[in-house]
């Protein structure tokens, strides 16, 4: 029998000594996005898969870590209760915001209500469902040390700059080439004086850690895993599928992890860790 949705990414997560604070990450979880491109009838963060809305096994992840002392969704007010419905018994509550017209300003709304002893912002995209446990803290700490980082990956493939008209200008050096991912974590008064910068500079941003770039603060890449990818296309949608049914049966395998403790989400099992 498989696991439930929020078993399948909590199961024989190993103990280790924190070194980023419990309580002191604030997750900003962007889900009001309209997703286009996957040309479906609802927002991509809330299809199913394996039976579960995607935007809930980050929420799950998130939920199930001690350094996250608070969750902030930013969504459409219609979604909240789905959230609500799925929380409900992890002895968590939810903070709310409401989704901008770009991303930049739905994560400057979501740091409206982060609160002040907050440590860490840790922003992340819900439509990515596959974050692990592992590659989270490892941001979050590097987030720490150095005052901002972000998941990424080296990018396999080759890439090349193009020109008026389609033809090829240069050849980049891939070696030099990341694939940024989420989460994004930033020290919260850094990210509230990168926003300030861009709002009085009037620029526009595609990820979070963009904006602290132009006040010239170093930003430490996280390597993370390919596997945390961000569904936006119907391919998307059926590779995450195989990728989470593949770690469902890897994780049923293996005993849970000493130093777990069991709470429980609506009526799954969730392992605090």
């Amino acid at each position: 029998m498989p696991l439930s949705f929020l078993d399948w990414a909590l199961r024989a997560v190993p103990f280790s000594q924190e070194v980023v604070p419990a309580g002191s990450v604030s997750v900003v979880l962007l889900a009001g996005g309209v997703g286009k491109r996957m040309g479906a009838s609802m927002p991509k963060q809330y299809l199913p898969i394996r039976g579960q809305p995607i935007a809930l096994y980050s929420l799950a992840l998130f939920a199930s870590l001690k350094e996250v002392g608070e969750i902030i969704v930013v969504c459409d007010p219609s979604y909240r209760q789905l959230f609500e419905d799925a929380i409900q018994k992890s002895g968590r509550t939810l903070q709310w915001a409401s989704p901008g017209k770009e991303r930049q300003d739905s994560v400057f709304n979501g740091l409206q209500e982060v609160r002040t002893s907050a440590g860490l912002v840790c922003v992340h995209d819900s439509a990515r469902p596959l974050l692990t446990h592992e590659d989270a803290r490892r941001v979050f700490r590097d987030g720490l040390r150095h005052g901002a980082a972000v998941l990424g990956v080296p990018v396999k493939q080759t890439i090349k700059e193009a020109k008026a008209g389609g033809f090829v200008a240069r050849t980049l050096n891939r070696s030099l080439l990341w694939e940024m991912q989420t989460p994004q974590v930033i020290k919260p008064d850094l990210l509230r004086r990168g926003f300030e910068h861009v709002r009085r500079e009037g620029l526009e941003v595609t990820d979070d850690v963009s904006i602290v770039e132009y006040l010239n603060a170093p930003v430490k890449i996280t390597q993370g895993s390919y596997t945390n990818i961000k569904v936006t296309t119907p391919e998307d949608l059926l590779l995450a599928e195989k990728l989470i049914a593949e770690a469902e049966e890897q994780r049923a395998q293996r005993p849970l992890a000493s130093g777990v403790e069991a709470v429980h989400v609506a009526d799954l099992t969730l392992q605090q860790v």
